[in-house]
């Protein structure tokens, strides 16, 4: 039996569905910032329950764009944690900015105990990751971000519709960021992203930076960039949105019967902080032997990903920022350690099942 992550799965299911709002959107010969576009922008703010919602090209852009919109620029610094895809960090660089890496609690996110000890003169922001479809302890990084007078950006590129306290993600900080990456939980067919936001006056110069700094046709009001979320892809979105809860219900079942069901006292299976909803996107395991049992897998016909192998401190394109092994050891013994295993809408039981047996039959 083959398990490997089956995009196709969850499309088949919606087919019919998907293949009638991409014709919609080709028969109606509008193809950039029109209807779609709009209609998934406000369903999606609504599904949040946020004032604003701004498509753009991908996720990183929607970092990228709400840290230049915030002001951050060359000099300051902005705290982000050292667990974490490195578009969480090029946001930063890219506005020119200096990142404060923090380390991970042991949920895989930012840990609030030890924000407050970076915090200097030149941190204008807090960037918090969901990592996985958990969410970060927000109420405690709130707390700080407020008290020292920091914005606060949510990275909810993995978390959609997760919540902590019963408060979706996005509603916490000046900004959500999202992406719509197909792997993504509500992933679209090629990149995609969005900012989420309450505040009017950030919500209008996104618009503005997402199409060439125009708001008006040939005037140009701002320095921009091209940065939009398409019709067909938008089109796409509002189908998927429609099943969200049905996809991350099932995501979680899946999830549940990993917990229930592994038993090997080889492996660490993730924890669930008290008051988050985990929507999985991934589901992490720690293991000791990685290498050994990730070929042990394979050799089953079961394929695993390792998220992420590399921290950022420690990739090339930063090596001017001078970390070096052990900068960061809670970090890097994560990179050396955690395995996603499958985990995707329309998995069987069967297949569930088969991986489930297969790791419990795993010895050194």
């Amino acid at each position: 039996m083959k398990v490997y992550d089956r995009l196709d799965r969850q499309h088949q299911k919606y087919r019919s569905e998907y293949s009638e709002a991409a014709l919609r959107v080709l028969d109606s010969a509008h193809y950039i910032l029109g209807p779609e576009v709009n209609n998934f922008e406000l369903e999606y703010a609504k599904t949040i329950g946020i004032k604003h919602c701004i498509g753009l090209n991908s996720g990183l852009d929607a970092l990228i764009f709400a840290l230049k919109t915030l002001g951050i620029k060359d000099g300051d610094e902005v705290i982000v944690p050292a667990n974490t895809f490195i578009a969480t960090v090029i946001a930063i660089t890219e506005n020119g900015a200096t990142p404060i890496f923090v380390e991970p609690d042991q949920y895989y996110n930012l840990d609030a105990s030890k924000i407050e000890s970076a915090v200097n003169i030149r941190t204008k922001a807090v960037i918090v990751v969901h990592l996985y479809g958990q969410p970060a302890n927000m109420v405690e990084i709130k707390k700080i971000t407020d008290k020292h007078k920091l914005f606060l950006i949510e990275d909810c590129a993995q978390a959609h519709t997760a919540t902590f306290e019963d408060m979706q993600i996005g509603l916490w900080g000046d900004v959500g960021c999202f992406s719509f990456y197909p792997t993504k939980n509500l992933g679209a067919f090629g990149d995609g992203g969005a900012i989420v936001t309450n505040n009017d006056d950030i919500a209008a110069k996104i618009k503005i930076i997402r199409n060439y700094g125009s708001s008006i046709k040939y005037q140009n009001d701002m320095l921009g960039l091209n940065s939009r979320l398409d019709e067909i892809q938008a089109a796409l979105l509002s189908v998927k949105l429609r099943h969200l809860s049905e996809l991350v219900a099932e995501r979680v079942s899946l999830a549940e019967k990993y917990l229930r069901g592994i038993k090997n006292p080889l492996l660490k299976l993730p924890l669930i902080r008290k008051g988050a909803s985990h929507v999985f996107h991934l589901f992490v395991v720690e293991i000791e032997n990685r290498d050994h049992f990730q070929n042990y897998l394979l050799n089953h016909e079961i394929k695993t990903q390792i998220h992420y192998p590399i921290p950022p401190h420690l990739q090339k394109c930063y090596r001017y920022l001078n970390y070096k092994t052990g900068a960061f050891p809670i970090t890097e013994h994560f990179a050396n350690h955690i395995l996603s295993l499958p985990l995707y809408n329309g998995m069987t039981n069967d297949e569930i099942n088969y991986v489930i047996d297969t790791i419990n039959d795993y010895r050194l």
